[in-house]
């Protein structure tokens, strides 16, 4: 999602030149023994297009709120499926991110997706350390520098965009308040992909408040990386014709952890589901995703109920 930021003196207003710009995964109940998934889908829509994005209703100070620490992550389809369109451009995301570097303008987005599924299906947070761009893996992290006054920030990438021409990516409000920019809407910035068994230069700073700003805090996430999921997030392992056979899967899923499962009697199709959730933190689905691979249980994914 990208959004062209005006600013005027009294207040800063940015218009959002995209259809929404979240891509989430939608996952789809298919098989008997399993499931398979349906490719990504704009969450935006047309009628978006003359909403106004904005910051928060009053100036924030997000001085405590860390940077983004690299770690290791399983990447999924959530958010990489390749190529995609938007606005009738064709988009391909990298087989190999190591070593890229990037030089260009960069934006932010707030207040008009703060809540919104991100291409992942992670719940953006304008008050966290997360970013948008085009064809960098989800997810992936990136040391963002402001050559306009040197700053440095470490972000996640976990969603798509920036759309608008000449842009390469889009920080969350948290992000360009660090580097200085929020109030400009934009400034030239330098990306550099970072490996997580690499050192980071100031990876988990905070950054000393402004003297007698007067800010009130920016309430920051539970995880500045973001992670947070919906709460209606379910990860659904499989369906079946038979209520025995679920009652058996659900019986094996009881014992590798400790959320809850249940089947879901069938509705039209005749099938029982056996879900698992609600699942609050993407941290702990991907876990759980492993340890059901490991186990050798059906390929699971994502339901919203």
């Amino acid at each position: 999602m990208t959004c062209r930021t005006d600013m005027t003196p009294a207040a800063a207003r940015s218009t959002c030149t995209t259809n929404g710009g979240a891509w989430l995964a939608l996952m789809l109940v298919l098989t008997l023994a399993g499931c398979v998934s349906q490719p990504d889908v704009p969450e935006g829509t047309p009628h978006d297009f003359h909403i106004k994005d904005s910051y928060p209703e009053q100036p924030m100070d997000v001085s405590h709120i860390p940077d983004a620490v690299p770690r290791v992550e399983p990447r999924t389809r959530a958010g990489n499926k390749s190529p995609y369109v938007v606005l009738g451009k064709t988009y391909y995301v990298m087989q190999d991110e190591r070593g890229f570097t990037e030089e260009g303008i960069g934006s932010w987005y707030g207040n008009k997706f703060h809540g919104r599924r991100t291409s992942n299906g992670e719940v953006y947070s304008m008050y966290g350390m997360t970013a948008a761009h085009k064809t960098l893996p989800i997810p992936s992290y990136v040391r963002v520098t402001n050559l306009e006054n040197g700053r440095q920030i470490v972000v996640r990438v976990n969603d798509r965009g920036p759309f608008h021409t000449g842009r390469i990516i889009d920080l969350s409000y948290a992000g360009a308040s660090k580097l200085g920019y929020v109030n400009k809407g934009t400034a030239r910035v330098r990306i550099e992909v970072l490996e997580p068994q690499s050192p980071q230069p100031g990876g988990a700073r905070t950054y000393a408040a402004a003297a007698g700003s007067g800010l009130p805090p920016a309430p920051a996430p539970a995880n500045s990386a973001g992670f947070e999921l919906p709460p209606n997030t379910f990860l659904q392992a499989g369906a079946f014709s038979s209520i025995k056979a679920a009652e058996q899967l659900r019986q094996r899923l009881t014992h590798l952890t400790d959320l809850p499962v249940q089947v879901i009697v069938p509705q039209s199709d005749q099938l029982y589901r056996v879900r698992v959730g609600p699942i609050a933190d993407n941290l702990v689905l991907l876990d759980l995703r492993e340890r059901l691979q490991q186990n050798r249980l059906p390929s699971p994914h994502v339901v919203y109920d």
